[in-house]
């Protein structure tokens, strides 16, 4: 998360904006551009980033914290909301990228993961934090998604102003930063490393200790440390990108503090927001072409920094976002990706301020990344996308961010837990002749109104059906409440699953298996059909 310019303590929660928030579906999701995330792994080109192949990729993401907190996973996985079913929505509404916060108590051996609603997230008992890091991955990429890994804290009790506590050495942060590189080497889902959040000031001058940016000081100096840390991991996977935050004042002491140092007037901004020192000390890495800066931007719902009370407000603002972070890509030297940026939208001013930063990102694919910060509701300085229930949004936030986003498209290279190959003709649905099919039903749970079950559809045919659809019907009363693996809905008492874009063959032999979450009495499908034809 986020704390502003020589700010210290917690900061008030303000309440949810409750303008404007309605059900996820009163919102268009047509994305800006069709491009997704590209093929393979992604590098840098000047001030654009760019797949295997060379075309431009935008990445549109949003933030799903929680692992690094004292849940040492993903926030919401105790609503009524599958994790997949979450994932489904980002994906839906134009989510490319999901970046993920950690901090390394998460990594530890031993480590365990609270907060997990049993009944809703079956298939997540007894996992530790990582291997529920593997499923969210793996389903992700099979979305189109992208993730980006963020080394949120060194613990869970909170952020710090360096890369190292007393506790957890630059040796830990590094070598964790290895395993992980390790882990996920040959997976194209995992795009990079944000190396350490929010790298800020401590203490005041001359006896500062908190992060500086090119003062020289190694036991300060953030450019030199993002260096080693960078190095390090290329060392294990040179395809990573490596996203290096900005700091808060580049003195790495705390502003305007009245102690008759005129230094600690400095010109500072958010914390890991200030990158205006980063064009004449630049982060140099080994391995060209990886190098993203990666700001964080927020409004008043955070703190009322001095710029928002300016008398040309919001006039001023671009002229503030080029001087902190914005000539990186101006002047074509690298891509900015904005890892934190976000509001309650409480205050009016805060709406002119997302609108007018969203303009400044710029449209279509050469704009610069983002990743939104948050999907979670329970943000207290900003709120989220998602409301409390963690399955319908808040639609003033989304309507802003809509025109931005592309969303995810094309298999992700990893798989995943979707069952359904891709492959076979293109052309028009194919429809097999009634009985080259079989379907199974298992009932996963079952709760007080409601249950999750899985549907499994095998092509017994001697051709693939493409696109695929499964449909099957409910007793009245039954009501569809998530699903995954398809792109699932109700009329009346029929039920369909889509096939999703990214598997839309089912090849001969093969299965797919839709799972669900309903209200009402737990039954089973009936009348279960592939493309009009029954099983």
């Amino acid at each position: 998360m986020v704390r502003p310019k020589a700010l210290g303590g917690a900061l008030t929660a303000l309440a949810t904006v409750a303008a404007g928030v309605f059900i996820a579906t009163a919102v268009s999701t047509t994305p800006a551009s069709a491009a997704g995330t590209g093929t393979g792994y992604l590098h840098t080109n000047g001030s654009q980033i760019v797949d295997s192949t060379g075309a431009t990729v935008r990445l549109t993401g949003i933030n799903w914290f929680g692992m690094e907190t004292d849940n040492k996973t993903f926030h919401g996985l105790w609503s009524s909301n599958p994790w997949r079913g979450q994932l489904d929505t980002m994906a839906r509404l134009g989510y490319n990228t999901l970046r993920v916060p950690y901090s390394n108590d998460a990594l530890k051996p031993g480590a365990t993961a609270t907060g997990i609603n049993d009944f809703v997230n079956p298939d997540l008992v007894g996992l530790s934090p990582l291997q529920i890091l593997d499923k969210v991955i793996n389903y992700a990429g099979s979305k189109g998604m992208r993730i980006i890994l963020d080394r949120h804290r060194p613990t869970s009790a909170g952020q710090s102003p360096l890369w190292y506590t007393s506790t957890v050495s630059e040796a830990t942060w590094i070598n964790d930063w290895k395993m992980l590189a390790q882990r996920y080497a040959g997976n194209p889902t995992v795009i990079g490393a944000d190396l350490h959040n929010e790298p800020h000031a401590e203490g005041t001058n001359p006896a500062a200790t908190g992060a500086c940016w090119g003062c020289g000081d190694t036991a300060r100096d953030w450019r030199l440390a993002a260096e080693r840390a960078g190095n390090a991991i290329l060392g294990v996977q040179p395809n990573w990108l490596i996203f290096v935050e900005g700091v808060s004042c580049p003195s790495g002491g705390l502003s305007n503090v009245w102690d008759n140092d005129p230094s600690n007037d400095e010109d500072c901004g958010w914390w890991g927001g200030n990158l205006s020192k980063a064009g004449q000390f630049p982060v140099r890495l080994n391995v060209a072409n990886r190098l993203v800066y990666s700001p964080h931007e927020y409004a008043t719902s955070v703190y009322r920094q001095t710029w928002f009370d300016a008398p040309d407000y919001p006039a001023n603002m671009p002229a503030i976002w080029d001087k902190y972070f914005g000539y990186l890509y101006k002047q074509n030297i690298a891509p900015i990706m904005m890892g934190e940026f976000g509001s309650t939208l409480a205050d009016p001013k805060d709406r002119v301020w997302l609108e007018k930063l969203m303009a400044y990102t710029g449209t279509g694919v050469t704009g610069m990344s983002f990743t939104y910060w948050s999907w979670n509701p329970n943000s207290g300085d900003t709120g989220g996308i998602a409301l409390d229930d963690w399955t319908n949004i808040n639609t003033t936030k989304q309507a802003i961010l809509q025109p931005y986003l592309i969303a995810p498209s094309g298999g992700g290279p990893t798989g995943g837990p979707t069952g359904g190959p891709t492959g076979g003709p293109t052309g028009g649905p194919t429809t097999p002749p009634p009985g080259a099919c079989t379907a199974t039903y298992r009932q996963v749970n079952a709760w007080q109104g409601g249950f999750q079950g899985e549907v499994t559809v095998k092509n017994t045919g001697t051709a693939a059906v493409n696109p695929w659809s499964v449909t099957w019907s409910w007793p009245s009363g039954v009501t569809l409440g998530s699903g995954w693996n398809a792109t699932v809905t109700q009329s009346g008492t029929t039920v369909t699953a889509a096939a999703p874009s990214h598997a839309p063959s089912l090849a001969a032999g093969a299965s797919v298996t839709v799972g669900f979450t309903a209200n009402g009495t737990a039954s089973a499908p009936a009348t279960v059909k592939l493309n009009g034809a029954g099983c």
